[in-house]
């Protein structure tokens, strides 16, 4: 990437200053594609609160984008504060309580803590099946239908 010397003025010292700035950032800036991601990761996430303490967890993300930064640690820390990891008498009395695994991929636990505190899309996704598996399925389907026209037919003869 290439730098460019802008001089501005720095308010706290009054002198110009020379601030490299990135092209490619001013170009990204431009964008209208990014700025609309930029307000979509910068979303505010209303706080939920552990039901027994009142408390929010420290690790509760802000902004959308706070949520796509957690780690695999804090995912299991607001599993285990919002009594989702270890069910007990708590665990169904929030909103949209969710099936926990510590052994469950990073990306799952993300879509299921997603799902818990109420972000849309992290539903939990439909298996698209192959064309192979739906042209098998077709075969055995014409083999029990065939099998079918068989049996009814010989009825008739035993």
């Amino acid at each position: 990437m290439e730098w460019n010397q802008t001089n501005q003025t720095n308010p706290a010292h009054n002198q110009p200053s020379t601030r490299p700035t990135l092209i490619g950032h001013r170009r990204a800036a431009n964008s209208a594609a990014f700025q609309a991601k930029l307000q979509q990761m910068a979303l505010p996430l209303a706080p939920l609160v552990q039901l027994t303490t009142g408390e929010i967890h420290p690790a509760f993300p802000g902004t959308l984008l706070n949520f796509w930064l957690l780690t695999d640690a804090e995912l299991e820390e607001l599993a285990h504060f919002y009594h989702q990891r270890t069910p007990c008498q708590w665990t169904f009395h929030y909103p949209c309580p969710i099936a926990w695994s510590s052994d469950m991929p990073l990306e799952e636990k993300r879509r299921r803590i997603g799902r818990f505190i109420g972000l849309r899309g992290c539903e939990t996704p439909i298996r698209v099946k192959s064309e192979q598996e739906l042209q098998e399925e077709a075969r055995q389907a014409r083999i029990r239908d065939e099998e079918e026209m068989w049996r009814r037919k010989l009825r008739w003869y035993n």
